[in-house]
């Protein structure tokens, strides 16, 4: 059976699928998509066989249906089968269709045509076994706040010490590169991507070459916050964080070595139940929130150095 691979259909509300989402992607699927199926959504996950037992399968049904009562849903039906290895990696793919996120991006699936008109930007994305397709609300959270972020001001309201100034920012748990790479879209010189997967890492590398990147204008590497000490000679202009709420507040104090009193940060990956938290520590490490954005239960905190 080691090339087998478990397909989990999950039927939900539609407002449990992030939720689901970032559940599946805790629980190690490789290649998530959905549908909508009347009212309700099918997503789909893949999982290799050997990596669950029915047991864990057990488990996570009941973590899903725990995550549906804690916010008021009907509880999701989740079913379970085998399938071979050469069917996987295409069976997700199929459900996965061109995004627009925001005003000026549209994530296109690599494996299907670039669309007749290109009036966004477009990320090609082949996420493999990383995070970060488009579709998490985090993820669209922290595209639309680079957005906001880096789009362009007119340079007649600008001082001219600020005009064309080259921005550097660090990309903390790059998962796919999506945020790496609509940051150098929009007019990032250089962004550092760091990652503990090294998955994460070859599909952030991956997916810069399906954008024609300049090698030099996105690095990745493996580790966190100590990895980026020593890949900068200087602090970065902006960090984006779209990780684990936790792992923010764990590595706020970290952070400090690698940024200067004007650096900007884009946090997500925060439940909304957990966002005063991660603004308290925020806040305890020289950052002041400027905004909170909310999608459905998940927020991302704009902020800036105190």
């Amino acid at each position: 059976m080691a090339n087998t691979w478990w397909e989990l259909k999950i039927l939900c509300d539609p407002d449990l699928e992030d939720s689901i989402f970032w559940r599946l992607e805790g629980f190690g699927c490789r290649g998530t998509a959905s549908e909508s199926k009347g009212n309700s959504s099918l997503v789909k996950a893949y999982l290799p066989h050997f990596q669950a037992q029915l047991l864990d399968l057990s488990a996570l049904s009941l973590w899903l249906r725990q995550d549906a009562l804690c916010i008021g849903l009907a509880s999701p039906l989740l079913h379970w089968n085998l399938i071979d290895e050469e069917d996987w990696a295409s069976s997700w793919k199929q459900y996965w269709q061109p995004q627009e996120i925001g005003d000026r991006f549209l994530i296109n699936p690599a494996w299907l045509p670039l669309p007749d008109s290109l009036e966004r930007l477009v990320i090609r994305l082949d996420p493999g076994v990383a995070f970060g397709t488009g579709n998490h609300a985090t993820t669209q959270l922290c595209l639309e706040s680079l957005e906001m972020r880096l789009s362009q001001v007119p340079e007649a309201f600008l001082a001219k010490v600020d005009q064309k100034q080259p921005l550097v920012i660090a990309d903390i748990g790059c998962g796919s590169g999506i945020l790496s790479i609509g940051a150098v879209l929009l007019g990032v010189e250089k962004a550092y991507a760091v990652d503990n997967d090294p998955l994460a890492v070859q599909s952030t590398i991956s997916n810069r070459a399906l954008n024609d990147i300049n090698p030099e204008c996105l690095i990745p590497a493996l580790g966190s916050v100590d990895i980026l000490t020593k890949l900068i000679n200087q602090p970065v202009d902006g960090i984006v964080c779209n990780i684990l709420a936790d792992v923010i507040i764990e590595l706020l104090p970290e952070m400090k070595a690698i940024t200067k009193a004007t650096t900007w940060g884009i946090f997500s990956g925060i439940l909304l139940e957990q966002s005063k938290a991660v603004a308290d520590a925020l806040e305890q490490n020289g950052w002041v929130v400027a905004t909170l954005w909310k999608r459905k239960e998940w927020c991302c905190l704009n902020a800036r150095r105190s």
